[in-house]
């Protein structure tokens, strides 16, 4: 399975706390999924490359939205697990323009996801989901970082 953060926006310097802190999780991941990063210019740039994406199953879309799902870490993995269960060969979770998603991409989102009722920066927002995508690998593996 290839997993993908995305966002909005130009890619953050190498100096920026928050990228550091985000690669580091990022390559933490690589032991239970290819995984990289992604910025996109656009959100009709990132929905154009979601579009693109081949394999025998379509990208599986998450997108970052206050309105989405709120879910435990737990249930995170239970999700992520079913993905990888049923044959998902590409996960993308996306942090979305200044101004949110227009309703066209919510619509072709497979999941709106929440990480609570509070607004984060975009980057801290991305460092946040790449822990929790690494939580849920640990937890679907058994392994104590969870439990820490």
């Amino acid at each position: 399975m290839q997993m993908t953060l995305a966002h909005i926006g130009s890619l953050a310097g190498r100096k920026d706390v928050f990228e550091v802190l985000t690669q580091e999780y990022m390559e933490r991941c690589a032991a239970y999924a290819a995984c990289r990063t992604q910025a996109f210019k656009t959100e009709a740039a990132l929905l154009e490359w979601v579009g693109k994406q081949k394999g025998r199953t379509a990208a599986v879309t998450v997108l970052l939205d206050g309105r989405g799902k709120q879910m435990s870490s737990e249930a995170m993995a239970a999700w992520l697990g079913r993905q990888r269960d049923h044959g998902a060969q590409h996960l993308v979770f996306a942090v979305g323009p200044a101004d949110g998603w227009s309703e066209d991409a919510r619509k072709s989102a497979t999941l709106l996801l929440s990480l609570g009722p509070m607004t984060l920066a975009h980057a801290l927002a991305r460092l946040v989901i790449a822990e929790q995508i690494y939580r849920a690998f640990t937890i679907l593996a058994g392994h104590p970082y969870h439990r820490q």
